[in-house]
């Protein structure tokens, strides 16, 4: 699978978050590489993780770990899984190279249209509830 990962620069990762046009940083989102469900800072923070683990698990661990989601389907059915990056099994598509030169394991960055869809799923749920 090694080679069908993608290697960015830690200012192009920016460049590609920035490009979502969310309202807040917490509405950045990634997909899970496994389940393929979109996720955000506000997605962790609505499964009721802190701030600070949310910060350290998004775009590396599915925000189904949080809710006690199972383990991945064999096809993607919309709900999340409790996958995580950094075992054995490498299934990530995105790696990002820091200042440094270090690779570090990244869930991949959610389309803009996708960013915004679940910014948008995100506040409805706040309105209603």
């Amino acid at each position: 699978m090694s080679d069908d990962r993608e290697t960015i620069s830690l200012d192009e990762f920016r460049a590609r978050l920035k490009a979502q046009e969310v309202s807040d940083r917490i509405h950045a989102a990634f997909k899970c590489p496994v389940c393929k469900t979109v996720q955000s800072l506000q997605s962790f923070l609505c499964a009721g993780c802190d701030a600070d683990a949310a910060e350290k698990f998004i775009g590396f661990s599915c925000d189904g770990r949080e809710t006690g989601a199972g383990a991945p389907r064999k096809e993607p059915d919309g709900k999340p899984c409790n996958w995580t990056l950094g075992g054995f099994l490498r299934v990530h598509t995105l790696e990002v190279v820091d200042p440094d030169g270090a690779e570090h394991p990244f869930f991949e960055i959610a389309s803009p249209e996708e960013a915004k869809a679940l910014e948008a799923s995100h506040q409805a749920a706040k309105d209603q509830g």
